[in-house]
């Protein structure tokens, strides 16, 4: 399977509450999308590994993406190096996305910074022909994504690139509450975090609706880039 868009996350959920509206958008334009997890966030305050498993995959289901994986990395411990960077390699020429989609270079959580560069920096090395991976027996051709753009997730960074994706909300904020033991719950017995918050679960709605009034639309998510977002015309602007 050929991917148009791989979206890579630190966590489960980061993923959903950062770029799931892009996502949802370009399923029904018929591209294929797949995620992936680099860890299985059982570090995490609230919930399990294997709570976590299960909602990742609810969520999968509502986006309609055409694959999700689990890397298993150590959450909180993984390391940019070597070993993990042939890991990522590993699925990114199994899958030759286009785009690759990963987490915000500066964030609050520390996973997410040294997820971007691990991403980043695998997506430049499965390029080159010398470094060798093989997947399931079989060793792989080099693939370099032609885009690597990072979403915002819990600073306000300021965006480079802003995607309209109006129409869209409601399927983005299913994919986020699929999380059922991280989000606002009043019912929930577990420990209060940063994200638990009722608060957090309407930043949500209304980062997208600033970005929206920003470039004249209802809802749209932000992304950083790591060189100039170019187009063939103008005229692609509109």
């Amino acid at each position: 399977m050929k991917l148009d868009i791989l979206a890579v996350g630190a966590h489960p959920d980061d993923v959903e509450l950062s770029c799931s509206g892009t996502l949802a958008k370009e399923v029904d334009r018929g591209k294929k999308v797949g995620i992936l997890d680099l860890t299985r966030g059982e570090m995490g305050t609230r919930g399990t590994a294997e709570t976590r498993k299960e909602e990742a995959a609810a969520a999968a289901e509502i986006l309609g993406v055409s694959m999700r994986h689990n890397l298993g990395f150590r959450d909180a411990y993984f390391l940019n190096d070597e070993a993990h960077q042939l890991e990522v390699i590993k699925i990114l020429r199994k899958y030759r996305p286009e785009i690759v989609l990963c987490n915000a270079k500066e964030d609050r959580h520390i996973d997410h910074g040294r997820g971007a560069n691990l991403v980043s920096e695998s997506c430049f090395l499965s390029g080159l022909r010398k470094v060798e991976t093989t997947y399931e027996g079989e060793k792989q051709e080099a693939w370099r994504p032609k885009l690597v753009y990072h979403y915002i997730q819990w600073k306000n960074l300021e965006p480079d690139v802003v995607v309209d994706i109006s129409g869209y909300m409601d399927k983005k904020l299913a994919s986020v509450k699929a999380y059922k033991t991280q989000f606002y719950d009043e019912n929930s017995k577990e420990p209060s975090t940063p994200i638990s918050s009722d608060n957090f679960l309407d930043s949500i709605t209304y980062r997208a609706r600033d970005l929206g009034r920003l470039i004249g639309t209802d809802h749209a998510e932000g992304f950083t880039v790591e060189r100039y977002a170019a187009v063939d015309s103008i005229f692609d602007l509109i």
